[in-house]
């Protein structure tokens, strides 16, 4: 294995379900330490960590339990969920002797600090880990749209999209055995083909932006740190 990064700065961007492990809701303490763990190796690597993590665990502002809500007041309730998260893997990490920051787009001082992007380019030139909680602060925005947002402005060299597969396939290889995995995926084919990778908005910002996207299984141990290292997993989306 090249023990050399690929990358110097990276936007990890982990989906609020995956924190719940094999529940449906909550946070899994067994999936915080795995996922802090790994995140630990790559920062000993000298690898700058940016982190987005959704709230979907917790709340969706498009789930059933949101049907008779206001779509504005749901959103930010999943805002607030994905604060939740970030505050449980600040402290996983701090546990095992990672420095870290949760920057909100949603001030809320007593908890965490507002989101500035020169404050934030210079905890990660310290070596911290900046968790990046509360989307964009807006509604209709998902954590997608706010992870590549937060990528563009640290000047991130990819965005890393922890999933439960392996890749971007034809169909959900959890439901069609025949679905066929993607190595690698330009922006536009993921657009047209309307393949599962991140929502429209965040995947034309990638483009406009030519920041690419690596999908990879964050499930399996390590995976992250190869990723890092330049290992050939995952799908990479690019122009």
């Amino acid at each position: 294995m090249n023990d050399r990064p690929a990358y110097k700065r990276i936007l990890l961007k982990l989906s609020g379900e995956s924190l719940a492990g094999q529940e449906k809701y909550g946070i899994s303490l067994e999936t915080l330490r795995r996922f802090a763990s790994d995140i630990k190796k790559v920062v000993e690597c000298g690898v700058e960590v940016g982190l987005v993590v959704g709230g979907g665990n917790i709340f969706r502002g498009i789930s059933e339990a949101a049907r008779e809500m206001d779509r504005v007041s749901a959103d930010y309730m999943g805002m607030l969920a994905t604060v939740l998260n970030a505050l449980a893997l600040q402290n996983a990490l701090e546990n095992i002797g990672v420095f870290t920051r949760v920057q909100t787009a949603i001030p809320m001082n007593q908890v965490a600090e507002p989101f500035i992007r020169r404050r934030a380019i210079r905890h990660l030139e310290k070596g911290r880990v900046v968790i990046f909680a509360a989307g964009t602060g807006n509604p209709y925005f998902t954590t997608d749209t706010a992870a590549v947002l937060r990528a563009i402005e640290i000047e991130a060299e990819v965005i890393l999209k922890g999933t439960r597969v392996d890749g971007v396939y034809t169909a959900d290889p959890e439901k069609d055995p025949t679905a066929v995995k993607f190595d690698e995926l330009s922006y536009m084919k993921v657009v047209k083909d309307g393949l599962r990778v991140m929502d429209t908005t965040a995947i034309t910002l990638s483009m406009d932006n030519k920041l690419p996207i690596i999908v990879f299984n964050m499930e399996e141990e390590e995976n992250l740190k190869r990723v890092v290292l330049g290992e050939p997993i995952g799908t990479k989306v690019r122009g």
